[in-house]
């Protein structure tokens, strides 16, 4: 019983609380890796207006094993969605193998999509390098392509505590805002496509980001940049 009460507590017995060891993880690190980056993705394009269930966001990491084990199988991951205010606008998520993405891979999953008359965008998830012949084909979808790493989805970038509030503004919002300060697009300060939150939002040149900081000390301070 004294070893059991200094295992658990102080050798008075007292109860302190749980081993940290009934917090270590004993599942595959490729399920947790799955895992995140799906939940990150499915964020991602709800934050760009698409209907994600919140139950499919909430899934625990424990129930995501359930379903699909502890290596799990790449084309179960795929799915789609479509867009809250355009039924006609659809996306697909789509989970590449381990290898390399060369381009027998990318013309296999083009003749694997289904309904391509009605996609409208496709997400590739890489993990692992994709050959300059292999972007150059899928250049000829006929929809528009991004590709993510997986490691770069394993946190969520737009929830980070450093990070401002984006709000992507609407044409109807951008048209409104220059007129406002009577200035051109090119006039606002610029932001890259490639700039990890202009890729989360899947932001096209010309678009306009309203960008609100905050912080304990200063006020809340607001500026606008348009993509290039």
């Amino acid at each position: 019983m004294e070893g059991d009460a200094e295992a658990n507590g102080d050798a008075n017995g007292e109860i302190l609380g749980p081993c940290l060891t009934g917090y270590v993880d004993d599942g595959s690190p490729e399920s947790h890796r799955y895992y995140l980056s799906r939940r990150t993705v499915l964020e991602m394009i709800r934050d760009r207006g698409y209907s994600v269930p919140s139950s499919e966001i909430d899934l625990s990491l424990q129930d995501f094993r359930a379903l699909h084990g502890q290596n799990p199988d790449v084309e179960r991951l795929r799915f789609s969605a479509t867009h809250r205010t355009d039924p006609s606008d659809r996306i697909m998520v789509i989970y590449c193998g381990p290898g390399i993405v060369k381009v027998n891979v990318i013309r296999g999953l083009h003749s694997q999509i289904a309904n391509k008359d009605t996609l409208n965008g496709l997400i590739l998830i890489t993990q692992n390098q994709i050959t300059s012949q292999a972007l150059k084909t899928m250049e000829l979808y006929p929809f528009k392509t991004e590709i993510f790493q997986i490691t770069d989805l394993l946190v969520n970038i737009t929830k980070h505590v450093l990070k401002p509030k984006h709000h992507v503004l609407t044409e109807q919002e951008k048209q409104k805002l220059l007129k406002k300060y009577n200035i051109e697009e090119n006039q606002l300060p610029r932001l890259s496509r490639k700039d990890a939150i202009a890729q989360y939002y899947g932001l096209e040149k010309g678009q306009v980001v309203k960008v609100t900081y905050t912080g304990d000390i200063t006020e809340s301070h607001v500026t606008y940049r348009c993509i290039w």
